[in-house]
């Protein structure tokens, strides 16, 4: 026994301090980007926020082209295209959607919506699917280059931007409005994203409304105001034809990289590289603190969000780093937010750690007593990791209120208590998807191609009895209910 418990006493200490020490230095990373945030608050206090009645009117006319690749959506395609013709205010705009050959079902439930509107403009690309996003959206970039030709650079309205949108999504009415006037001044142009509250899997899809209400308010304003490259969310984002151009030019013809299960993100940081001016676009709509935004159900089971998950992992912690690599050498912020964006598995291993110490540590409490002797724990041999407990209380409380701050402040008070259990569906998640990312990844160094190992989408069915959560911060859903 004596044995067996001093391996069960070693095991817990250097567990504990592992995924002590591991979760002290993450918390005081969120901390600090907490800081700059706040600190940047406070400067820009008295600073006009951006609005719609602010917006300057655009100068130069031109045609917005939005870009949806589509693969296997033949549940959200229709919606999803006669939901945005009904509601873009715009006069000059056509939705390219690309298609593939095998995809019989989605190509027909484009062609329905193409047949009573001219402004969209169905696209089947050369092979069968699925390829990749990236690879579907440079079908669509060069229909637009070859429409753009044979109209003579778009005739007098020159194709002015190029927005890419998801299959899934509930566009804004007014987004176009903010790209067309915005794009006159920025190369590149991100609209917040905040995911729909699915009632039915609120645990599991809520979860992606507190991280992008975190993510979308706080860590890319800090991102921004640090002067590091911003990464695109591959939908609600707006980028000027000359840099997709410039880029294309340099990689034989097509802008995104085909290669990449992440174009968006790795298109961000290119776009930074280039020297390309971006901008995170908080748009006020009104004094209720709406704002103009994608809407979109993400995954709501388990299942669904680790296969997203993992790719989003593989694409961004693991191949990303290999593909992008750090930014310049002096370009301290931009290595610390890259730093961040690959910590993902590190840290998955450390919470995994923390969590199988917890019940070998209680184990090593009850050996203890039942032989009568002092645990170690409990005479304070160990001081640094009763320190470290606190330090870690403490950072994880203030984490847990930042979330629920956020949350609140896009979805409610009532979201924002339920962004406390789902702060642990969250790690669940990322602690299965994280092993998935690592064999996908050698998987992809053994030679496997990419695979657009897209998830099922659902588009929302807003009857006004079913519509509460949903437009809940976007009053302007309930159009779609109408």
């Amino acid at each position: 026994m004596g044995e067996s418990l001093w391996i069960i006493d070693a095991s817990a200490r250097e567990m504990l301090l592992f995924a002590g020490v591991g979760l002290f230095l993450g918390g005081v990373d969120d901390l600090l980007v907490d800081l700059v945030y706040i600190g940047q608050r406070i400067r820009a206090g008295g600073r006009a926020r951006l609005t719609l009645a602010t917006l300057p009117s655009p100068r130069i006319a031109g045609r917005i082209a939005v870009f949806v690749a589509a693969w296997d959506e033949v549940a959200v395609i229709g919606g999803m295209l006669t939901t945005a013709l009904d509601r873009y205010v715009h006069d000059h705009y056509r939705i390219y959607v690309g298609a593939y050959p095998n995809d019989r079902g989605t190509i027909d439930a484009i062609a329905a919506v193409a047949e009573r509107d001219a402004r969209i403009r169905l696209v089947i690309g050369p092979r069968d699917g699925p390829t990749t996003k990236a690879d579907c959206l440079n079908t669509l970039w060069q229909a637009l280059c070859r429409d753009d030709l044979r109209e003579g650079g778009g005739g007098d309205r020159p194709t002015k931007a190029v927005v890419i949108h998801d299959a899934e999504d509930v566009v804004h009415a007014q987004e176009l409005q903010v790209f067309d006037s915005l794009i006159e001044q920025y190369d590149v142009i991100q609209l917040p994203v905040l995911p729909l509250v699915h009632r039915g899997a609120r645990l599991v899809s809520g979860h992606y409304a507190d991280e992008f209400a975190e993510s979308h308010a706080k860590q890319i304003v800090v991102r921004t105001a640090l002067g590091a490259a911003m990464p695109l969310a591959g939908t609600g984002c707006a980028i000027a034809p000359a840099v997709l151009a410039l880029i294309a030019q340099a990689r034989g013809g097509d802008p995104f990289d085909a290669t990449s299960l992440t174009e968006d993100y790795e298109l961000g940081l290119r776009l930074a590289e280039l020297g390309a001016r971006g901008i995170f676009a908080r748009v006020a709509v009104d004094d209720r603190g709406s704002v103009v935004a994608v809407r979109a159900y993400f995954p709501g089971t388990l299942g669904d969000s680790v296969r997203q998950k993992t790719r989003w992992m593989t694409g961004i912690a693991l191949a990303g780093w290999d593909r992008t690599g750090w930014g310049r050498p002096r370009a301290i912020a931009d290595h610390w937010m890259r730093m961040r964006d690959r910590r993902a598995p590190l840290a998955v291993v450390i919470l995994a750690v923390g969590y199988l110490a917890v019940p070998i540590w209680l184990a090593s409490l009850v050996l203890h007593i039942q032989v009568g002797v002092t645990s170690p724990y409990a005479n304070g041999a160990y001081p640094i990791a009763f320190w470290l407990l606190v330090a870690n209380g403490a950072l994880l409380a203030w984490r847990l209120i930042m979330r629920m701050l956020f949350t609140a402040r896009s979805y409610g008070v009532r979201e924002a208590f339920w962004a406390l259990p789902r702060f642990l569906v969250g790690n669940l998640i990322a602690l299965i998807a994280a092993p998935r990312a690592v064999l996908v990844y050698i998987g992809m160094l053994r030679g496997a191609p990419p695979v657009w190992d897209k998830t099922r989408h659902e588009f929302p069915n807003l009857a006004p009895e079913d519509a509460v959560t949903a437009t809940a911060t976007d009053p302007g859903l309930a159009a779609v209910a109408r």
